[in-house]
């Protein structure tokens, strides 16, 4: 082997070393392309680190998407506005910057079951993962279900505690189906220990008008809602259902079951 290729193994075991495992594998390639192109020392040592940084970035982001535990990976390029026109483009992608996350504020989709909200709150969570934010999705059930096993087991400090740890919570599902009192009650507990510290995204098939019935008392729901918000974006989506579409188009239905949403404009509420 000639010098030249043992300085170039010698290389490789030092980025190993280093933790710098790609720059090692494609050393040799960089090194030639570096060679034809007459790149200097300090354009050569950009590249290489270029190149690691965005290896490391993808690592991460992938980490915090499994750590997220989202029940399946959507884009908000594979939504397709054209079928919902009630939303607005523009607030989607301003919520996607993340900036909502770094000031703690929530965001709430509304709207009846198929039109995307689970979708978009999936795309918006791995957005925040691809910027670095911790992320957790939970169905509204499923953190119920939790919270109050935790409860019972005289835990529920320990359990608040790990839910306010993610720099953003999807709680999906709200008002599928009512809620106990003590269930109302903890998620009460849960928003007002996020409450300006941690944004939430819910999304939900009930207007807030409606949240009453949900939680079964006025006067939680209320408290709930003053704390949600109070720096919020808010979202309803009144279009059609994406799987009554496809029976639609099948010849299987020949309407679409009325959504009656409340007056709630959407936008940001300060």
């Amino acid at each position: 082997m000639s010098a030249g290729g043992l300085q170039i193994e010698r290389l490789q075991e030092h980025l190993k070393t280093l933790k710098l495992p790609r720059t090692a594998e494609d050393l040799p390639t960089l090194v030639q392309r570096a060679s034809k192109k007459e790149l200097s020392y300090t354009d050569f040592l950009e590249e290489v680190t270029t190149r690691e940084l965005e290896t490391k970035r993808e690592r991460l982001t992938a980490m915090k998407t499994t750590m997220a535990r989202f029940p399946f990976q959507k884009t908000l390029e594979s939504f397709d506005f054209t079928f919902q026109p009630s939303l607005d483009q523009k607030v989607i992608r301003e919520l996607a910057k993340g900036r909502f996350i770094d000031d703690a504020d929530n965001v709430l989709l509304l709207g009846p079951p198929g039109v995307g909200k689970t979708h978009l709150a999936v795309a918006l969570g791995m957005k925040a993962c691809a910027q670095g934010c911790r992320t957790l999705f939970m169905t509204a059930s499923a953190m119920l279900t939790q919270l109050t096993r935790f409860h019972n087991e005289n835990r529920l400090e320990e359990k608040l505690k790990q839910l306010t740890q993610p720099k953003l919570l999807i709680i999906d599902e709200i008002g599928y189906l009512p809620l106990e009192p003590l269930a109302a009650n903890l998620f009460f507990q849960l928003v007002s220990r996020r409450y300006e510290r941690g944004s939430i995204l819910i999304t939900s098939n009930q207007s807030l008008s409606g949240w009453g019935d949900v939680f079964g008392d006025q006067v939680i729901a209320t408290a709930i809602l003053d704390r949600l918000l109070h720096h919020s974006t808010i979202l309803n989506i009144k279009g059609e259902s994406y799987r009554l579409k496809e029976k639609r188009k099948a010849g299987l239905l020949t309407r679409s079951e009325p959504y009656t949403q409340a007056a709630e404009v959407p936008g940001k509420a300060s």
